[in-house]
């Protein structure tokens, strides 16, 4: 008897084994960015964006900020403009001011709208990875109401300057619900309940123009001109109580090593003047996300700000100060935001 055929046969068995289990799972990136009225801020900004998704090959592209004045419709351009670089992508119908791009087919797009806040849309769309349905929702979120730069000494609407900073937290609360982005929140999470109890993956991304309470705590609370308030702000708060996931906070939870600032930028390819708001002040925030409900077979696998990692500090263009790694562009930076990607793993049906 051979006996080296019994241990050929199980280290093949072993490799053929690991092979298919590799095989399983199927990777999906998903790349999040405002756009800044569709690029019109910034010289060759759309190109800017055709370079920004084939540099990262998304499989999912949510976007807000489209369609300024009366441009044509972006998403359809960047589908045509992606396949002459060799990219099939897949772009919703609904000519909105958010837009989803996808390597798989589209189905079942709908724009649904917060009662009182009917010009920004959220957009759904679905698609089928790994033969399991994704539903996929590109937000941005009312921009007024910014109340944190009340502890900045700063108006929440106008952005000028105030008699003296507000750090009394549930009066920074107060001034943040008159806005629209909690209506708009549970408008998504009512219809989001009924795709994860279908078993469906969803996935969340946008400008949500309100930090997190995560970004908020007592390690941070004398940091950013955050005035010492701890602030408990409501999207963040009610996704996770809905079970959602933070993608760059589960990876990197230590908001002061790991700030994750997506606004304001440090694009030197901008007018400085229209990149701050409160050029005496730390306007820096983490107002851009990428979320997700944490199905069975699905895990996170990365995350990462992409963008350049400068920020406006100040009313200055200032070089990262913390811990991120950044995905930084190689051509002209289209926006005044920096966005998300973040890259999945989903096992099979």
């Amino acid at each position: 008897m051979n006996v080296y055929k019994p241990v050929f046969f199980l280290l093949l068995f072993t490799l053929f084994s690991l092979s298919c289990s590799n095989e399983r799972d199927r990777e999906l990136k998903v790349l999040q960015l405002n756009l800044w009225v569709q690029g019109a801020n910034v010289k060759g900004a759309p190109e800017g964006v055709v370079d920004l998704v084939v540099r990262t090959d998304p499989d999912i592209v949510l976007l807000c900020e489209l369609n300024a004045g009366s441009e044509q419709p972006f998403a359809p351009w960047l589908v045509e403009e992606l396949k002459k670089r060799g990219k099939t992508y897949f772009g919703d119908d609904k000519n909105a001011q958010v837009g989803i791009l996808a390597k798989y087919p589209l189905a079942n797009t709908t724009l649904l709208l917060p009662t009182e806040e009917r010009h920004r849309p959220l957009l759904k769309a679905q698609l089928t990875v790994n033969g399991r349905t994704v539903t996929a929702y590109s937000a941005h979120m009312d921009h007024l109401h910014y109340a944190c730069y009340l502890p900045r000494g700063a108006s929440a609407m106008t952005w000028t300057k105030i008699d003296a900073p507000v750090t009394d937290p549930d009066s920074i609360l107060a001034v943040n619900r008159d806005g629209f982005r909690d209506e708009y929140a549970r408008s998504f999470l009512a219809d989001a309940e009924r795709e994860t109890a279908k078993g469906h993956i969803v996935i969340l991304g946008g400008d949500f123009n309100e930090p997190s309470h995560l970004d908020w705590r007592e390690d941070t609370k004398d940091m950013r001109c955050h005035g010492g308030a701890v602030v408990d702000w409501d999207v963040s708060l009610m996704l996770q109580a809905a079970g959602y996931i933070d993608t760059y906070r589960q990876c990197y939870p230590n908001a002061v090593t790991h700030p994750g600032f997506t606004y304001p930028a440090g694009n030197t390819a901008a007018r400085l003047e229209s990149l701050h708001c409160v050029p005496d002040a730390d306007e820096r925030d983490r107002i851009d996300f990428i979320y997700y409900y944490p199905q069975p077979g699905v895990k996170l696998a990365s995350a990462h700000i992409v963008g350049p990692s400068a920020s406006v500090l100040y009313g200055k263009i200032s070089p990262a100060d913390a811990e991120d790694k950044f995905i930084e562009p190689q051509s002209v930076w289209p926006t005044d935001h920096k966005g998300n990607l973040a890259t999945f793993l989903i096992a099979p049906d």
